[in-house]
């Protein structure tokens, strides 16, 4: 059975993050630090990844790489006094992944294009990079490719600030199906909303 190329691609990527890649990588990742929060790039940095999330190398394809800082929610310390615990500057995790901060930052960056997909590029201590891939929903390939035409469609629009992305639908949990995972569908707010409506509801 013959390697494919890709197979080699990701192969060469992950030697960059053993001990044996640490030279490249240190070089990628200072290089990455000074350039801006979001870098339009000519082609991919993982074509094997972006290949399996949906690039394609024709017209109306972006790639751009975020850049992220890692941690949770900085809190200013209160000075008076409290049990650590209840300071509520400790553990402030967002309930947003970094990887859909990127994307959100990516679709706010170009307002006229779509985001398809991102994924994993590298890290340092302060930092993480995303590769993200917009399309533009009105380019004449675009349109004319049923494999990628239904990013058109007005209930597409705006699809990274409603969690309709892998990294979206991830945070919301909608990875889980079967039991235990009831309220998760449609989404959590509005099974919040039928319980509350359910609790105020007067019974004669």
């Amino acid at each position: 059975m013959t390697t494919s190329a890709y197979r080699y691609i990701a192969r060469s990527f992950r030697q960059t993050q053993g001990d044996e890649g640490a030279a490249l990588r240190h070089e990628r990742l200072l290089t990455w630090r000074r350039e801006h929060t979001v870098t339009r790039l000519e082609h991919p940095t993982r074509l094997d990844r972006a290949r399996a999330v949906g690039y394609r190398a024709k017209g109306g394809y972006v790639v751009v790489r975020v850049k992220v800082r890692r941690g949770g929610q900085g809190k200013r310390a209160i000075i008076a006094g409290r049990r650590p615990k209840h300071k509520g500057i400790l553990q402030m995790t967002l309930s947003k992944s970094l990887r859909r901060i990127a994307e959100e930052r990516a679709q706010k960056h170009y307002p006229n294009l779509e985001v398809l997909n991102s994924y994993w590029l590298g890290e340092d201590g302060k930092q993480k990079f995303y590769e993200v891939i917009l399309v533009d929903p009105d380019h004449p390939e675009v349109l004319a490719d049923p494999k990628i035409a239904w990013i058109a469609a007005p209930a597409q629009h705006g699809r990274v600030y409603r969690g309709l992305t892998s990294a979206g639908t991830e945070g919301r949990g909608l990875r889980w199906k079967g039991k235990g995972a009831e309220r998760f569908r449609p989404s959590r707010a509005r099974n919040r909303r039928a319980t509350r409506r359910v609790q105020t509801k007067v019974i004669p």
